[in-house]
């Protein structure tokens, strides 16, 4: 009896390790496949050209970056791409759930959906996921990759990046230049994540002469 539960105990162990195994290596494909088809660089050009109006990391306030941060990532500047403290967590939720309830994704991982993978919740496309994050760590600062990051994030509403979102909901512009900036003020937005609230202000500036130079 001992012999046979010993049997079964390490054929499960081979049959897990198996699966996860190749579930990696799917990954790995996964992502190996969109990088050669397109290079960090190469998507990072491709995104602002299509932009219809680019935001610089610096033109962003403080209090909407750290609000981003604690929101979302807030390991963002310590980890490299991935945030093991997050995974352990998400992973401790996705079997009380029995599904895929929680990706405990960093912003770099989001940055690498958002740019080159589908939103469908896989284990696939996770493990693609993490590989990219490791490129786009290895590539941009963790400034730029912020700056990526909410130039391609949906926002709700059809708007897809921070300076459409802002014009969209409050009709401002986050950043004018010149004679424009007479008029500054502050907007209050609340941002909803997983059932906690933040509150934090965004610098907006009104247009009254021209477009602004981003």
């Amino acid at each position: 009896m001992f012999k046979f539960i010993k049997r079964l105990i390490i054929s499960v162990i081979l049959i897990v390790g198996i699966a996860g195994g190749t579930i990696v290596y799917q990954g790995y494909d996964m992502y190996k496949t969109a990088i050669e088809e397109m290079s960090i660089k190469e998507k990072i050009e491709e995104i602002k050209e299509e932009s219809n109006v680019y935001t610089k990391f610096e033109d962003l306030p403080k209090e909407y970056i750290n609000a981003v941060i604690a929101v979302e990532d807030r390991r963002f500047f310590e980890h490299k791409g991935v945030d093991v403290i997050s995974i352990g967590r998400a992973v401790v939720t996705n079997l009380k759930e029995k599904k895929l309830a929680e990706g405990g994704s960093t912003i770099t991982q989001q940055l690498a959906k958002n740019t080159y993978f589908t939103q469908k919740k896989e284990f696939t496309r996770k493990i693609a996921e993490v590989f990219m994050a490791n490129e786009f760590e290895e590539t941009c600062t963790k400034e730029e990759i912020f700056e990526l990051y909410v130039n391609t994030m949906y926002f709700g509403d059809g708007y897809y990046c921070i300076a459409d979102a802002v014009k969209g909901y409050f009709d401002k512009e986050v950043k004018v230049t010149g004679y424009d900036k007479e008029k500054v003020g502050k907007q209050t937005i609340r941002v909803t994540y997983k059932g906690k609230v933040t509150t934090f202000e965004i610098v907006v500036k009104e247009i009254e002469k021209r477009k602004p130079t981003l």
